[in-house]
């Protein structure tokens, strides 16, 4: 966790989710790692991420990227407890 006094959404997460530690029953890990953006919102957040490189996001779409990244943070800390879980249990990810 950082040692500053401010915290993030995604740190107080990995506390929570603690992607380190497997435990989750094989057939959650399975439907957790079907979790992702659909098309739409991958298609988003690809603009998004353009508009950012090339200087031109607005404040308005940088916080809508902001949001998307958190989320996807999340959605990561997931798929690593998914994925621990699974091999743990000795099955293939």
């Amino acid at each position: 966790m950082a040692t500053s006094t401010t915290i993030t959404e995604a740190e107080i997460l990995e506390h929570v989710v603690s992607p380190v530690q497997g435990g989750l029953p094989p057939d959650a890990a399975r439907a957790i790692l079907q979790l992702k953006f659909d098309k739409d919102a991958a298609k988003r957040i690809r603009q998004l991420l353009q508009k950012n490189n090339r200087g031109t996001l607005s404040a308005e779409e940088r916080i809508t990227l902001e949001k998307f990244l958190r989320v996807g943070k999340f959605i990561d800390l997931l798929h690593a407890k998914a994925r621990l879980s699974l091999k743990e249990a000795g099955l293939c990810v």
